[in-house]
């Protein structure tokens, strides 16, 4: 006999015989309600990785990971102190932008913008927007041309394409004897972008030449902020304190955990509890390994008895359906492993066909900023995934087993 005496025996009762039919039955749902929770739990979580990662590429793509200021908005003799976060090893990039809010009109349209002042060069260091462009070319904003840069819904509420001319009206203005009068300037559309609806860049943000808006907005040289991309993004609050003791108390230092934190935070609590929700699946093919394990050990009572009596000990026993209900966890965790890696690596192109078999659109960009199914597997959640697997296995197997051990040689073999 092979040694551990456990493990061979164990082995030998994963084995179907007719009489045993429908504890092997049993068995082999438990086996696949395993393999179909890890499978269902590694396509979910992947699918959600790859909406967090659509999420995360539009909303770094555009938004600043740390911003260097002043409280007034107007930050004088940035070129040291642009050279100085440049040194810092957590800093990838730096840019210099200046912002401040607009009306723009054309076509007896009006809309809001947030316009932005900046050197496409360095802008094309930190953000995508010379990859986002759909018409035009960011580039085109040159110094005192007076081109504009805008959102593709934006342009689209003001019928404007490249070529077209729309008016900048600035909150600075000059006061005169009929009131207020608003400063105003006319600029010639240059190119349109489009990063993904959901966050409002399209619909708000509009880009001209830096040395034109320190024009409009009557900065000379000062400009609102340092924009600052870093090697390690979640390092921005740890780089905005850094800054906050280098620098005086006259900066303004913000991050973007500010304004998204809460946002992002809420998308990694979903998936936690998606995590959580989704193995009670496993654990439900756990109670069903419980109920097969019992079966099992009711009808080896026989042979629990002879084992017993020929100097088994109750740890054998005990071991001996711990062995079958692993072998059964871990056929299950792998086959559930190979399917839910091969789905996810295929349900975009799965939705996809699904979509142009029943002429429907499953996902729309408008509600989900993607249309279509993304998805992106992390070993991290493999791993996880199964571990909770194997461990709600082996836990489903102590009682059966302890009850196993238990079994009095004298009263299991009174009637045989």
């Amino acid at each position: 006999m092979f040694k551990p005496t456990s493990f061979f025996i164990g082995l030998r009762y994963t084995r179907a015989k007719r009489r045993s039919f429908f504890v092997s039955f049993i068995s082999l749902v438990s086996m696949l309600g395993i393999a179909f929770g890890v499978m269902v739990l590694i396509t979910v979580l992947s699918v959600m990785n790859g909406f967090d990662e659509q999420i995360r590429n539009r909303v770094f793509g555009m938004a600043m990971q740390v911003g260097v200021g002043t409280f007034d908005n107007n930050l004088t003799d940035w070129q040291a102190l642009d050279k100085r976060l440049q040194q810092m090893p957590e800093v990838e990039e730096t840019a210099p932008y200046v912002a401040n809010q607009v009306m723009l009109t054309a076509m007896g349209q009006v809309h809001p913008s947030m316009l932005f002042g900046i050197e496409p060069e360095r802008e094309a260091n930190v953000s995508v927007l010379d990859k986002s462009m759909v018409q035009g070319s960011v580039n085109a904003l040159k110094p005192g041309s007076f081109g504009i840069v805008m959102g593709q819904e934006l342009a689209a509420s003001l019928g404007l394409m490249v070529g077209d001319k729309v008016t900048v009206v600035t909150p600075q203005g000059a006061v005169s004897p009929v009131g207020f009068i608003p400063r105003f300037k006319r600029f010639t559309v240059v190119g349109i972008f489009n990063v993904g609806k959901g966050f409002g860049f399209d619909n708000v943000y509009s880009f001209i030449s830096m040395k034109d808006a320190q024009t409009l907005f009557q900065k000379g040289d000062a400009i609102t902020a340092v924009r600052l991309k870093l090697k390690d993004l979640y390092q921005a609050p740890n780089v905005s304190q850094q800054l906050r003791e280098m620098l005086p108390a006259s900066y303004l230092i913000s991050d973007w955990t500010e304004q998204y934190g809460a946002f992002l935070e809420a998308v990694s609590l979903e998936k936690t509890m998606m995590l959580i929700i989704l193995s009670l699946i496993v654990l439900i093919a756990a109670f069903n390994l419980i109920s097969s394990l019992v079966m099992v050990v009711n009808e080896k009572n026989a042979d629990i008895a002879i084992l017993r009596t020929i100097g088994a000990k109750p740890r054998t026993i005990m071991g001996i359906f711990m062995v079958q209900g692993m072998v059964i966890g871990i056929v299950g965790t792998i086959l559930g492993l190979v399917l839910g890696i091969a789905l996810a690596l295929n349900v975009t192109t799965i939705v996809s066909a699904l979509q142009d078999l029943l002429h429907v659109q499953l996902l729309s960009s408008s509600v989900y900023f993607v249309d279509y199914l993304p998805s992106r597997i992390e070993m991290g959640d493999v791993v996880t995934t199964c571990s909770i697997a194997l461990v709600l296995s082996l836990v489903a197997t102590i009682i059966p087993a302890w009850m196993g051990s238990k079994v009095r040689p004298v009263e299991a073999l009174r009637y045989e």
